[in-house]
């Protein structure tokens, strides 16, 4: 059945107190990216784990635009992208396959975020990748890895090499493809994704200007790892978190439905 958000009917009592809030946390994130202009029409996904013992996870139907996401409006879904639980909603099987991978290898991905900005693909179009040139950049360079182009994510084969690909990290460039994060909260995956590409947006205009680039020193990069937990006071993306949310809350609050 097709995405259309007059079927949307409330979660809220009908779900544990623990899957509510982490619904109200993914639909968040999907209204945010929209916020920001970071969407693709339909297209690309963010993936949440549902609380509890099975290895479920919350994504968005198929069809819907990322502005129109509330939290009684995600699906549930296994490792298979199956439903298992009632909805009126569809998934993007295909879209599921590279959530699937990194939900299902790495326990602290709680949630993995993809997307197909314009500087984030053209990065990753470029063959020397994310490059040290700007503060935003050090970041994502301190956990930064890269999967080839193997076309559309639709061969369960490839799950493989993408997951060896990312290895620990949490943040991946696909190549001639786009961007992905993964952490433990929507939170922390959001701030890095928001990173990310704040690192793309900056390589692209400063490689626009056509002078010459003063890349940063290996030293600095070096000790990034120190400074961020600074900068971050400990707290991750909660740090920047709950701003985002009161600032949905006052372009329209019906994420929370």
């Amino acid at each position: 059945m097709h995405a259309d958000p007059a079927l949307i009917r409330s979660m809220k009592a009908h779900v544990a107190p623990e899957e509510w809030a982490a619904r109200t946390d993914l639909a968040a994130a999907y209204r945010a990216v929209a916020m920001y202009g970071w969407d693709d029409l339909v297209f690309t996904h963010i993936s949440a784990r549902a609380p509890g013992p099975d290895h479920h996870f919350l994504i968005n139907p198929y069809g819907m635009m990322f502005e129109e996401i509330t939290a009684s409006s995600l699906v549930k879904v296994d490792l298979a992208g199956r439903k298992v639980s009632e909805s009126p909603f569809e998934i993007n099987p295909a879209g599921f396959t590279i959530h699937s991978a990194v939900h299902q290898a790495r326990e602290d991905a709680h949630c993995v975020m993809h997307l197909h900005t314009m500087e984030g693909v053209a990065v990753s179009c470029q063959k020397a990748g994310l490059l040290p040139l700007s503060q935003q950049s050090l970041f994502p360079l301190s956990s930064l890895a890269y999967h080839d182009y193997e076309g559309v994510a639709l061969d369960p084969g490839e799950k493989a090499r993408l997951v060896r690909d990312l290895g620990d990290r949490h943040n991946l460039i696909l190549r001639n493809h786009g961007l992905l994060t993964c952490a433990q909260s929507v939170a922390d995956a959001f701030l890095y994704m928001y990173i990310l590409q704040k690192a793309c947006e900056v390589q692209v205009r400063a490689q626009a200007g056509g002078g010459e680039l003063i890349p940063i020193a290996q030293p600095i990069l070096d000790g990034i790892r120190k400074a961020s937990r600074e900068v971050l006071r400990q707290s991750g993306g909660m740090i920047a978190w709950p701003g985002i949310l009161r600032r949905l809350d006052r372009l329209d609050p019906s994420w929370r439905d």
